[in-house]
């Protein structure tokens, strides 16, 4: 079994930036494609951005293309998610979980992690 932990949220005014980490450990794999989702009070879960096993693909969700970026270091076991032009409607818990595929559908990941709090401020 695999556990996922987030780091890295916070407070931060519009138009900064926050570096989300997703640690895993136990029974991990470089062969997953890895997820970020987030979650706002009152709203349904959305997947934001997903990267292939080797890194040479990734999914941004419309709402976070060009601001937000995906990476992974397989050797540290971590993947990052890089958020720059923050913006008030960002504030969300994000989570982190793996899918054996590559996926843009929620329901095909494994459990997402408690999450990271963001929370931007305007």
């Amino acid at each position: 079994q695999v556990q996922l932990v987030e780091s890295g949220g916070g407070l931060v005014q519009a138009g900064g930036s926050l570096r989300l980490s997703c640690a895993a450990s136990g029974r991990t794999s470089s062969s997953y494609f890895m997820g970020w989702s987030r979650q706002a009070p009152g709203k349904e879960r959305e997947l934001v951005a997903v990267i292939s096993p080797s890194g040479d693909w990734t999914y941004y969700a419309d709402s976070v293309k060009g601001r937000f970026a995906i990476s992974r270091d397989n050797a540290k076991n971590t993947m990052y998610l890089q958020m720059s032009s923050l913006k008030p409607e960002d504030t969300a818990v994000y989570s982190c979980a793996r899918s054996p595929v590559g996926t843009m559908t929620l329901a095909v990941f494994g459990s997402w992690g408690q999450g990271t709090q963001v929370t931007v401020s305007s």
